[in-house]
């Protein structure tokens, strides 16, 4: 039997950890898509706070999409590994042009999931950034950073599992990292949850709709 019976216990178990913010009306739950949203649904519901998504995509090696380089956030921050980059070869030229076509479907994702709703204003707030786990935490260090540049009153990472390198890494860009389950030995994120079923870009805006028609309290 695996750590975490599914998503929805993870959100129940980071909100417990979470506890602290329950009412706040200066904080904020942003997800990352797609299986950060079933975590934060329930971290939001539990705490009564507002929900929304933050994209970020991974940077697939040019030829071998499936071996990360790096991840790139909404507004265009990115984060890369130089030791990959120069193991793979990619050149400056590959990069930018990885770069712009996950911004484009950045762009296309994030509008989708809102359907035409703003983004939600994060400055002055406290932000609680979640997803359903992290191995090498670029995307969540891309979200990070760039969600940072938007001047909130704290980031907090919300994670139920990772490993213990990867907490620390991003100790360094957040205000505080919760992660209740860390390892010295990870493996992949979904070793660690019974049903890790994929979820869907209508899974994403049901779940946003859902709690955008609750009252926050």
């Amino acid at each position: 039997m695996a750590l975490l019976r599914d998503r929805a216990e993870a959100g129940h178990q980071l909100a417990v950890c979470l506890h602290d913010y329950t009412d706040d009306a200066g904080a904020i739950v942003l997800a990352l898509p797609r299986g950060g949203v079933p975590v934060g649904y329930e971290v939001a519901m539990a705490l009564h706070l507002p929900l929304d998504v933050y994209v970020v995509r991974k940077l697939g090696v040019p030829g071998h999409e499936e071996l990360a380089m790096g991840a790139i956030a909404s507004d265009g921050t990115y984060v890369v590994d130089p030791a990959t980059l120069e193991m793979a070869r990619v050149n400056r030229e590959a990069l930018e042009e990885t770069l712009q076509r996950e911004a484009v479907e950045l762009r296309r994702r994030s509008a989708a999931y809102r359907e035409d709703r703003p983004e939600p204003e994060i400055a002055g707030k406290r932000v609680i950034v979640v997803d359903d786990g992290l191995a090498t935490g670029a995307s969540m260090f891309a979200a990070t950073r760039a969600i940072r540049a938007r001047d909130p009153a704290a980031v907090i990472v919300a994670v139920p599992v990772a490993p213990a390198e990867t907490v620390e890494w991003l100790r360094g860009v957040a205000d505080r990292v919760i992660c209740p389950h860390e390892f010295q030995h990870f493996g992949a994120v979904g070793l660690h949850y019974d049903d890790f079923a994929e979820v869907s870009d209508d899974d994403v805006r049901s779940l946003l709709t859902a709690r955008n028609n609750s009252k926050v309290s």
